[in-house]
């Protein structure tokens, strides 16, 4: 099957729970792969904040997204200073999103030594919801009157499953094209990214030759990274991770897409791997050109001696727009606090998400403003490349179901990539395995728990 049943972040949400009856019951069945048989999720409580009074202090566990933490301090302090009774204790939880979710998940495992928010990634928070670790904000939303309609609307429904909202968008980004625009100027290219990877092909050689950087391009770091950056060349070629709850990563287009980037590194020889950082490695001058995150925008411009270029990502030969997926962070409120944490932490949730403060998280980090209200002209006035991240969001895709919501498969997926891009093995036969991993992750972790 190769129509993707969704058209939006909601329809592919709400399709968990009625994939049980009628039409999605049946349009799933004739997809050959994976099915939800049955019923809602997890059953949650209706919360009831009336009367209670917001905790002294709560810790607010971070992993300080896009080197977010001097900034993080600063909303902070603001807002301490209009809420002196209420302490927010900053945790540096790790150092990554994955570092975050296994300490959040050891804590959760303890009953112990819980935050009452915590930084939530794009492949974790829905593990959460599943084992009903955090909970619903929308009685939250409605007592202290959070402003829903004036977020970002790809943004905040990202969180949205079964007619609730699980938590609101924080480091949101999309992946960037960056590029030397030195280089390309040396090599007699456009001062722009590629409309396709194919194009960036013909364009590779030119680079190597005028440019004296090792590589022409450089893929970002596997962990962490690949199964999210890979599926803009899955989707350029027609391929994808999954189709609905179908697993596509072995079809011929996927194949191909893969292909395409493994002969990038090894027969063509214009690409590297980086084994760290991607954006890094573009500021030091070692590529000409990467993809990374917008939250990596202001560190590159910090970082770099060159005049840097952002562009969309690039298409492929069937699908030339559309290709870039949404992606990063959102802040969420565990179950395993008492109501008073909840409380202040809801608190400074709709505090660090007010319009004046994504506009200040934006300007120091490079991820996208979350609220459409919120004023960017002095930020695009000193760091204009910004506006290309939010212009991308008009076209960008929600991601496949099996990197967004089966517990693990990122990291599958990177193992996967590792062993395509450093150990040079047989594309079809890894998609056929991590085929089979993937089905495996959708039968034990996610289809049981959707079971009434």
């Amino acid at each position: 099957m190769a129509r993707n049943i969704f058209t939006s972040p909601v329809d592919r949400r709400l399709f968990l729970s009625l994939a049980g009856a009628g039409a999605g019951a049946a349009a799933l069945t004739a997809c050959g792969g994976p099915s939800t048989s049955a019923g809602p999720g997890p059953a949650t409580a209706t919360l009831d904040f009336d009367g209670v009074k917001p905790a002294a202090s709560f810790d607010f566990w971070s992993n300080h997204p896009g080197k977010s933490q001097e900034v993080e301090k600063s909303i902070i302090a603001k807002f301490q200073a209009k809420h002196p009774d209420i302490k927010v204790n900053l945790v540096t939880a790790g150092a990554n999103y994955e570092e975050i979710a296994q300490k959040f998940q050891t804590a959760q495992a303890a009953k112990s030594g819980l935050p009452a928010l915590v930084v939530l990634s794009d492949v974790w928070w829905f593990r959460y919801y599943l084992n009903e670790s955090i909970i619903p904000l929308d009685a939250l939303i409605k007592q202290l009157d959070v402003k829903l309609d004036d977020f970002r609307t790809s943004l905040v429904d990202d969180y949205k499953y079964d007619g609730q909202q699980w938590a609101l968008p924080y480091g949101r980004s999309t992946p960037l094209f960056y590029y030397n625009k030195d280089h390309f100027a040396a090599a007699g290219l456009p001062d722009r990214a590629p409309a396709t990877w194919q194009e960036f092909a013909e364009w590779a050689p030119k680079l190597k030759a005028a440019a004296g950087a090792q590589y022409a391009f450089m893929h970002p770091a596997l962990a962490g990274y690949a199964g999210w950056t890979l599926q803009n060349n899955l989707w350029g070629e027609g391929g994808g991770w999954s189709k609905g709850w179908d697993i596509t990563c072995d079809s011929p287009e996927s194949v191909a897409a893969l292909q395409a980037v493994q002969d990038s590194v090894y027969k063509d020889s214009w690409a590297g791997v980086s084994s760290k950082e991607s954006a890094d490695d573009f500021a030091a001058g070692l590529a000409s050109a990467t993809l990374s995150s917008t939250g990596s925008l202001i560190g590159i411009l910090k970082s770099a001696s060159f005049n840097v270029g952002v562009g969309f990502l690039p298409g492929g030969s069937r699908a030339k727009t559309g290709v870039c997926p949404t992606g990063g962070a959102g802040l969420g409120i565990p179950s395993g606090v008492t109501r008073e944490e909840q409380l202040a932490a809801a608190m400074f949730l709709q505090f660090v998400t007010e319009p004046e403060n994504t506009a200040e998280f934006s300007a120091a980090t490079g991820y996208m403003p979350t609220r459409t209200s919120a004023d960017m002209t002095a930020v695009l006035a000193k760091t204009p490349q910004i506006k290309t991240a939010t212009d991308q969001l008009s076209v960008t895709r929600v991601q496949d179901n099996a990197r967004a919501f089966l517990p693990g498969a990122d990291q599958e997926m990177a193992k996967a990539a590792a062993k395509i891009l450093t150990q040079q093995a047989d594309v079809k036969a890894t998609m056929t395995e991590l085929k089979s991993t993937l089905e495996g992750l959708y039968t034990k972790d996610v289809k049981p728990k959707l079971k009434a």
